[in-house]
């Protein structure tokens, strides 16, 4: 098939190889423009835009898709269809309705929970038993389209937002190809009005820890957070990012260090398995705990 693929951040790259490795014809690769990075603030193109060129693949990467010149670009490719996975504009009707058969987005949750934009984080943060992906085909609203194909994934009780980010990535690949072979065919099914949520993207204010919550909470918040922003404590005056958890036994006062790195929370307890200090890598709790002294409480 001739397809217009869509994508920006690292988790869209194993469906542009899946679709190439199909033996799709990419007859274009839409990411966002480069961004400045690093200490020099240079521009920096996006994983999906790197891996493209790698590839071999043509890039375009407009500000907007609203001009009608992009809309008549992108008409002008004369696509079968378009994967969108994580892209970060807005696609206008034109858009949506130039490949033959649409676009077909690859979205991380199982709809119609967890529609928008961090769909990942908030699963884990609110305790899901599971998590997915799905085929959705693209309408106009944000993420109410119909679903072509859905596959479901457990989360594990030390799983983080790293961990089902690169699981759920190579499951979209596997599926979009999947979806493509059967296009025409697949029945969509409607999303439920029952049961839609929104994952609202993550703001840095939810980062810090608040130990008097609960265990289960804290631990959440840790998992969800990692590896960005992070979830953090203050400890003697520096910030440290908490990266792994689980629960624990034990009880004390809100941020008493029971032992190693095993905090008491205002129920339960957690254990830190890895953590970041500021200018260092993560390391694992045993590691870092060989530099760094944890004071009777945390703050």
């Amino acid at each position: 098939m001739r397809v217009v693929f869509m994508g920006t951040p690292e988790f869209s790259v194993p469906a542009l190889d899946a679709l190439v490795g199909a033996g799709h014809q990419i007859v274009a690769v839409y990411t966002q423009p480069p961004r400045p990075a690093g200490r020099g603030k240079k521009p920096r193109p996006s994983p999906v835009q790197a891996r493209a060129e790698a590839l071999g693949l043509p890039v375009r990467h407009p500000v907007s898709l609203r001009p009608q010149e992009e809309k008549d670009a992108f008409a002008g490719l004369g696509a079968d269809v378009a994967v969108v996975v994580a892209y970060g504009l807005i696609l206008p009707r034109a858009i949506l309705d130039a490949p033959t058969h649409g676009c077909l987005n690859i979205h991380a949750s199982l709809l119609p929970r967890w529609r928008g934009a961090a769909p990942i984080h908030r699963a884990v943060m609110a305790g899901d038993a599971e998590t997915g992906i799905c085929i959705m085909q693209m309408e106009a609203g944000l993420d109410t389209g119909p679903v072509l194909l859905r596959q479901a994934t457990p989360i594990g009780s030390e799983d983080t937002t790293a961990d089902l980010h690169d699981r759920l990535a190579d499951m979209g690949g596997q599926m979009i190809v999947q979806a493509l072979s059967r296009i025409g065919s697949l029945t969509p099914e409607v999303q439920p009005e029952d049961g839609v949520t929104y994952a609202d993207k993550v703001d840095k204010s939810e980062a810090r820890i608040d130990w008097a919550r609960p265990a289960e909470v804290v631990d959440r918040q840790i998992r969800g957070l990692s590896p960005f922003p992070g979830a953090w404590c203050d400890i003697g005056g520096e910030r440290v990012k908490l990266l792994r958890s689980r629960l624990v036994e034990g009880r004390g006062d809100p941020g008493e260090v029971l032992g190693g790195f095993r905090v008491a929370c205002g129920t339960g307890a957690v254990e830190i398995l890895e953590a970041q200090r500021q200018g260092k890598r993560p390391m694992k709790a045993e590691e870092i705990l060989r530099g760094l002294t944890l004071p009777a409480v945390l703050e």
